[in-house]
């Protein structure tokens, strides 16, 4: 399958994926003995609504900002431009499967609404090399909230992400990898609609047109129609948790 049209879809978006400011600065909030000057990697930044709070919130640090698709990056810096906070941030097209950096060279890793590209496990144990000793990865993944999933909301997740997870297997398989668990907290529905769906389902009408007749797009602007569907009917069932665990 052709995945070109994902990132066009989702061009353009306040976010390319759940999340708020007050997620992102409720995270920070829980790191502890930070450097001076810290050194952040945004691993999967998309347009960089969240690379621009931290760079808001912590103002001495410096944001290595990487994704796969240069539109995404080229928007994260004209915002972080026009937000006077673009001497903090650099941008790096790059995979994040194949991460162009020496070993240490980060004190924080941040990845909000991607490491399910790579897997959340492979994610901690092949970026893990990246950390200086203590070092923080902060991160979203795909949870369940309850022990008896709807047969609709198992169906569409074996679909899209069958590695989900209740909160305390997915804390133990960072433990597992290296890792203290410092903290864990639910992101609210509003994550998912204000910044994320209901921009995506106001593009709809225009993206289907842009779909017709090719196949792939058409299937992905339906995949991306039953998402928010199946949210709308099963979001208490599961959701996104943000993961803040430290280096052992």
């Amino acid at each position: 399958m052709d995945m070109t049209f994902i990132f066009t879809m989702h061009e353009g978006l306040p976010r390319q994926g759940p999340g708020s400011n007050e997620c992102t600065r409720k995270a920070f909030s829980m790191l502890n003995d930070l450097p001076d000057r810290p050194e952040i990697l945004d691993i999967g930044c998309g347009g960089g609504m969240q690379t621009i709070e931290l760079a808001r919130i912590c103002q001495n640090c410096h944001i290595t900002a990487v994704d796969i698709h240069q539109p995404y990056l080229d928007d994260l810096a004209g915002k972080a431009e026009a937000t006077d906070v673009g001497d903090r941030i650099t941008t790096v097209r790059a995979s994040m499967d194949d991460l162009p950096f020496e070993d240490a060279a980060f004190d924080v890793l941040w990845a909000e609404s991607s490491i399910f590209v790579v897997g959340f496990e492979q994610g901690l144990l092949s970026w893990k090399r990246l950390l200086r000793p203590g070092g923080y990865v902060c991160l979203t993944e795909a949870v369940w909230f309850t022990d008896r999933p709807s047969p609709e909301a198992v169906a569409f997740w074996n679909d899209c992400y069958p590695a989900i997870k209740a909160v305390p297997e997915t804390c133990a398989i960072a433990e597992k990898a290296g890792y203290e668990v410092v903290a864990t907290f639910r992101l609210p529905g509003s994550a998912w609609w204000d910044n994320y769906y209901m921009p995506l389902q106001k593009r709809l009408p225009e993206l289907k047109k842009m779909a017709a007749g090719n196949p792939d797009a058409e299937g992905q602007v339906a995949f991306s129609e039953r998402e928010i569907e199946i949210y709308r009917e099963h979001g208490s069932e599961y959701g996104y948790e943000f993961f803040i665990l430290r280096s052992r």
